[in-house]
């Protein structure tokens, strides 16, 4: 049945993202079968709820076409304690058992990290951590040293001055990469330690959803009694958000004043962020600011060839120069270039050379050079039907701030202009700027008519056809 359990896995690898496998779905490990169910185990309640919540039917349906009969599953979470043939049960505190990670204390029957034979430490709550992202596969350079040696005193604890760290970039720089070698770090020197990793979407809708639980008391405790280290991306994300605002904020007085360490990540200052609470904003002042710049030409060769020592590509010397030479917005676009040489090397039997590196290059290069703001504007007027003029203008209607949203919004996904560029180009405000981004981000997550409309803009950018 192992076997089998593996078969699933590849069959829903086919089906779903890279990202939302490598998240959801492959930490999950066999245990051993009953009957006509099998028990699976996850790292951590978290995980286990959305597991349960939106794969509960794909995984069914698979174990059942592999097995030629129906098969269910049930999922337990694999906690210190907890044999894997047991079924623990999450609110228990009894003497004898597995204590509750809702309230765990500071003594020695405080809760403990979950972890799964064979596998890495990993965070008590929220998503799992990338095994390569660790500081020992960071590059570092001029962009991001402050960032890497605040990120490495947080994690070694060598430091009493330096408890939180803000990291501040564009996207495709490292900040996640950094965030998450801090949770390594903590977890290989000290197992024990509850590290929360999230976004701060996740913190969001971890709350909602303990409203709507009545269990706000619970989601709280969990948080100010049960987190020694917390990983909060996206800040940004939080405009507008009155009530998480002000749940987060009294769950940072508390973590700081008990001396926890906290990393944060976001595209703008907490001070930039529109409809941000001064409670909030003070809390997050506190950290220690840091910004990862782009990285220099020597910086970006180093990092091509650290990731190719990574991923055993061998990539010539003239290639990794010519590619760092032209690949100059961030490092996803690095990486991005690095895996579509080795993919059509793989494919077409190619040697690995410039000839086929200048026309990766060439692809990734042209696509984000024809793309501009006025491309992208131009289009978005024509398929919403708002006069240019309009989108620029000072008016508030309502037809006319959805459509500078989305044209902003698609500016900031498919250009490489920073925020303020973006700004000057329709009239706006930094501020305004993220908050329409977040606006649009939000309401494309509810999949709706403007997630189609978005849909068909984006293939008619991509396709050149503005």
């Amino acid at each position: 049945m192992k076997t089998v359990w593996k078969n699933v896995k590849t069959a829903i690898k086919d089906q779903i993202s890279p990202s939302l496998y490598r998240l959801w779905i492959e930490p999950i490990q066999y245990v051993e079968a009953q009957d006509d169910t099998m028990i699976l185990a996850c790292p951590n309640f978290f995980i286990k709820k959305r597991i349960v919540a939106n794969y509960t039917e794909l995984i069914n349906h698979e174990l059942s076409r592999k097995n030629g009969r129906p098969v269910t599953f049930s999922l337990q979470v694999n906690g210190p304690g907890q044999n894997q043939d047991q079924n623990p049960d999450p609110h228990h505190n009894g003497d004898n058992g597995p204590k509750s990670v809702f309230g765990a204390g500071r003594g020695k029957n405080r809760g403990q990290q979950l972890a799964l034979p064979g596998i890495a430490a990993q965070p008590m709550n929220g998503r799992i951590l990338r095994k390569d992202y660790t500081f020992d596969h960071f590059v570092v350079g001029h962009n991001c040293n402050l960032a890497y040696q605040a990120t490495m005193e947080l994690a070694s604890g060598k430091s009493a001055n330096v408890n939180a760290v803000f990291l501040l970039s564009g996207t495709g720089m490292g900040k996640s990469h950094l965030s998450q070698a801090v949770g390594h770090k903590i977890l290989s020197v000290s197992p024990g330690e509850r590290v929360y990793y999230m976004s701060a979407e996740d913190f969001t809708n971890e709350m909602v959803h303990a409203i709507k639980s009545n269990a706000l008391d619970t989601f709280k405790k969990r948080y100010r009694d049960g987190c020694d280290v917390l990983l909060l991306e996206e800040i940004h994300m939080l405009s507008g958000r009155t009530r998480t605002q002000t749940e987060l904020a009294l769950v940072l007085d508390h973590l700081y004043e008990s001396g926890k360490k906290l990393i944060f990540s976001s595209c703008a200052s907490p001070s930039e962020i529109p409809r941000m609470s001064d409670h909030l904003i003070s809390r997050l002042g506190q950290s220690m600011m840091t910004a990862i710049d782009a990285p220099d030409f020597k910086t970006r060769l180093r990092i091509l060839r650290a990731k190719a020592r990574c991923r055993g590509i061998e990539l010539p010397g003239q290639v990794a120069e010519y590619m760092a030479g032209e690949l100059v917005d961030n490092v996803r676009q690095l990486e991005n270039g690095l895996i579509g040489v080795a993919s059509r090397s793989c494919l077409m039997g190619d040697q690995i050379d410039l000839d086929l590196a200048e026309q990766v290059v060439k692809n990734i290069v042209t696509r984000k050079k024809s793309i501009t703001i006025d491309s992208i504007s131009r289009l978005v007027s024509r398929e919403f039907g708002v006069p240019l003029k309009d989108m620029i203008s000072r008016s508030r209607k309502k037809s006319v701030v959805r459509t500078r949203q989305v044209a902003i919004f698609l500016a900031r996904r498919h250009t490489s202009q920073p925020l303020q560029s973006i700004g000057r180009k329709f009239n706006r405000k930094h501020a305004t700027v993220i908050h329409s981004i977040n606006s649009v981000e939000k309401e494309l997550k509810l999949k709706g008519e403007l997630f189609r409309q978005v849909q068909i803009i984006e293939k008619k950018l991509e396709s050149g056809s503005d």
